[in-house]
C-alpha cells in the first residue's frame, strides 16, 4: 500500500497572544505533558522569575531552577538535576540562551520541554537545535523540539527592543538558507525536503512585507509565528538546513572570531544580505531579494553594514573567509564560489558602498 501521508513533528500547543502566561498552568495540567504534575521550571535572569511566580500556585509539585547562561556546562548541570528529581516535564522560561540550555537539559533527562519565550531574538524558541557555548566557542546541538510553545506578548514588550526585533533578521535569513539548499541540490545532488523548504520560505515571506513594527501586536504575532515555523521546518527536515545556510556560517564565524559583537538574529540578517550580494555579483541572481532584505532590515532598525554590528570591513571579510569551516559538509553559496580573502574583501567593500547611508 502506498504511503499517502507522513507524520510531522509539531508542538501540541502554540499560544501567541497577550496574557498567554495566565493559561500556562492549565497547559501543564494536560495529561499528555504531565500526568501527576511533577514539573520543573528553569528560568534565566530577568522576567523568568516573575513568570515562575505567576504559574507556581497552579502547580501541585514544582521546583524552580536558575539557569546560569547558555552554556553546555549549565545545560548538563540542569539535566542532572532533572534526572535526579523524577520530573515529568520542564518549562524553560526566558530568552534564547535559557531556552536552548533547557532544551538540551530536557533531552539529556529524557523528558518533554515547554518553551515560554520572553523575547523573540531567534528561532531557537521552537527548534530542534540548541546553540550553546563551550570551552572552544559556540556549537549547535541536536535536541528534541519543545512539546508546547507559549509567547506572551505582554512579556515580549517588556524585553529590550533590540532583542525583540533581532528575530526579524533570523526569519528573513530563511530566504538565503533555502536558496543555498536548492543550490546544493543542483550542484551536489543533496536531497531537499520540499515541505520543510515551503514552511521556512513561507515564514520569511509573511514577515518580509508585513506592515507595522515591533510596537504592533499584529507584527509581533507574525514574527513569533515565523520563528515557530522556522523551528518546525528544521524539525521536518531533521536538520537546520531550511533555516541555516551561508548566512549562519557567517554569523557562527563572527561568534568564534569576534565574540561579543551583534546578537544572533542581527548577524543572521547581515549574513543573508551579504550572501545575496555574492549571488548578484557572481551568479547574476538575487539582486531583487537583496534589496528586499536590506529594505526590511533598515525599516526595523537592524544592522545592515558590518560597522553597524561592531565590525570593520576587514573583520567581516575575515569572518566570511572563515565561515565554511563552521559547518563542514554543508554546501552554500560560500562553498560554491570558493572565493579567496582578497575577492571576499572586494565583495564586502562593494556591499558597503552600495548600501551605506
Amino acid at each position: 500500500m502506498p504511503l499517502l501521508t507522513r507524520m510531522l513533528t509539531a508542538p501540541l500547543s502554540i499560544d501567541v497572544r497577550r496574557g498567554a502566561v495566565a493559561s500556562l498552568g492549565d497547559l501543564l495540567a494536560d495529561r499528555r505533558i504531565a500526568t501527576e504534575g511533577r514539573v520543573a521550571i528553569a528560568v534565566g535572569r530577568g522576567q523568568g522569575d516573575q513568570i515562575a511566580d505567576h504559574v507556581r500556585p497552579s502547580l501541585t509539585h514544582c521546583e524552580v531552577f536558575q539557569v546560569e547562561g547558555g552554556t553546555v556546562e549549565a545545560a548538563v548541570s540542569l539535566g542532572s538535576k532533572l534526572r535526579g528529581g523524577s520530573y515529568e516535564a520542564v518549562v524553560g522560561i526566558g530568552g534564547g540562551r535559557t531556552i536552548d540550555a533547557t532544551k538540551y537539559a530536557a533531552t539529556l533527562a529524557g523528558i518533554p520541554m515547554v518553551s515560554v519565550a520572553t523575547n523573540l531574538s531567534h528561532d531557537g524558541i521552537c527548534s530542534p537545535v540548541a546553540s550553546l557555548t563551550h570551552d572552544k566557542g559556540k556549537g549547535s546541538f541536536g535536541v528534541v523540539m519543545p512539546l508546547a510553545m507559549v509567547v506572551d506578548l505582554d512579556y515580549v514588550r517588556a524585553a529590550p527592543v533590540r532583542l525583540v526585533r533581532a528575530g526579524i533578521g533570523d526569519v528573513v535569513s530563511n530566504f538565503s538558507a533555502v536558496d543555498d539548499w536548492m543550490l546544493a541540490a543542483d550542484e551536489c545532488g543533496e536531497p531537499v525536503d520540499r515541505m520543510a523548504l515551503t514552511v521556512a520560505r513561507t515564514a520569511a515571506e509573511a514577515l518580509l512585507h508585513q506592515p507595522g513594527s515591533v510596537e504592533s501586536d499584529r507584527f509581533l504575532t507574525v514574527l513569533a509565528e515565523g520563528l515557530v515555523l522556522s523551528g518546525m521546518a528544521m524539525a521536518f527536515a531533521g536538520s537546520s538546513r531550511p533555516s541555516s545556510g551561508g548566512d549562519h556560517e557567517i554569523l557562527h564565524a563572527i561568534d568564534q572570531l569576534f565574540p561579543g559583537t551583534a546578537n544572533h538574529g542581527e548577524l543572521a540578517g547581515i549574513g543573508a544580505a551579504f550572501c545575496y550580494q555574492l549571488r548578484a555579483m557572481h551568479l547574476g541572481t538575487g539582486a531583487d531579494r537583496l534589496e528586499e532584505i536590506v529594505s526590511c532590515l533598515r525599516r526595523h532598525g537592524l544592522p545592515v553594514l558590518p560597522s553597524e554590528a561592531g565590525l570593520t570591513v576587514e573583520q567581516f571579510a575575515d569572518a566570511v573567509h572563515y565561515a565554511p569551516r563552521t559547518r563542514p559538509g554543508r554546501y552554500t553559496i560560500l562553498e560554491h564560489l570558493g572565493l579567496d580573502r582578497d575577492a571576499i574583501l572586494k565583495a564586502v567593500e562593494e556591499y558597503v558602498q552600495a548600501h551605506g547611508h
